[in-house]
C-alpha cells in the first residue's frame, strides 16, 4: 500500500523551509509506502505588499526580519541572510513557483531524472531544486522571484534551462500551478506548509511536529480504512 501525500507550501515561507528536514525524514523511514506530491499556495504571491500590510503595526518588513532572524535561533540546521525583505524584498513568490512547475513537469515527462541524488536526504532533483530554491533566498539572500536568480540556481543542478523557459513561456507551467491552485481551494487549504492525506480528511498545518506527521502516516498504513464511514 502507497499512501499519497499532498504537500502545499511557499518558497518563501520560512516554516517550509526549516521544515524540509521533517520531509527529508519522512521519506527515508517511510520510502516506498509514501509518495508526495508537491503542490504551491501563493502565501507571498504579493510578497512584499503582503509582509508591509501584514506587519504594519510592527515594525513592517524591519520587523519581519527580526522575526525571521530570531524563528531561525530554533533551528540549528538553516541560517537567515541579515538583507531578508529589507534590501532583498521579492515581488512576488508566484514566479519561482512557475519555474519549479516547469521543472516538475519535465521530472514528470521523464525528461529530468527522478533518481535521489543524494543518499542520505533522499531528494529527487526537483526536490532539491525546492530546496536551492529556498536556501537560495534565505541563506544567500537573493531575490529568488527574478528570473536570473532562478538561471543561476537550476544551473547548479544542471537542469536544462531553455526547456524550462519554454513550458514557462508556453503557459504549460501555468497550468500546472492553476492546478495546485484548484486543489487548495478543495482542500480550503490554510496557509504554507500543509499537509493533506486521505484524500483531504486530515490536514496537518504549520509548524507540526514530526511525531505528529509520523503517527497520522503510521494510522493510515495500519488502518487504510481510516475516515471511511462506519457504524460507530
Amino acid at each position: 500500500m502507497t499512501i499519497k501525500i499532498e504537500y502545499f507550501s511557499d518558497v518563501l515561507c520560512i516554516w517550509a523551509y526549516a521544515g524540509q528536514i521533517r520531509m527529508d525524514e519522512l521519506k527515508r523511514d517511510f520510502a516506498d509506502e509514501i509518495k508526495i506530491e508537491y503542490r504551491f499556495v501563493p502565501i507571498f504571491g504579493a510578497g512584499k505588499q503582503h509582509v508591509n500590510n501584514v506587519w504594519k503595526e510592527k515594525g513592517g518588513l524591519v520587523g519581519f526580519n527580526a522575526h525571521l532572524q530570531q524563528v531561525a535561533k530554533n533551528w540549528s540546521h538553516i541560517s537567515i541572510s541579515p538583507d531578508l525583505w529589507t534590501k532583498v524584498a521579492p515581488e512576488t513568490s508566484t514566479s519561482a513557483h512557475l519555474y519549479l512547475k516547469a521543472i516538475q513537469r519535465l521530472m514528470d515527462r521523464g525528461e529530468i531524472d527522478n533518481k535521489p541524488l543524494d543518499e542520505f536526504n533522499g531528494r529527487s532533483c526537483f526536490e532539491e531544486a525546492i530546496w536551492l530554491f529556498r536556501d537560495t533566498f534565505f541563506r544567500e539572500g537573493k531575490d529568488i522571484a527574478r528570473r536570473c536568480v532562478q538561471d543561476e540556481t537550476a544551473k547548479k543542478l544542471d537542469l536544462p534551462l531553455e526547456k524550462i523557459h519554454e513550458l514557462i513561456d508556453s503557459g504549460q507551467a501555468h497550468a500546472a500551478l492553476h492546478e495546485d491552485d484548484e486543489a487548495r481551494q478543495d482542500y480550503k487549504v490554510p496557509g504554507s506548509p500543509t499537509l493533506i492525506l486521505n484524500e483531504g480528511r486530515q490536514l496537518l498545518y504549520g509548524n507540526v511536529g514530526y511525531r505528529i506527521i509520523d503517527a497520522n502516516v503510521r494510522e493510515l498504513l495500519h488502518n487504510p480504512d481510516h475516515g471511511e464511514a462506519s457504524w460507530c
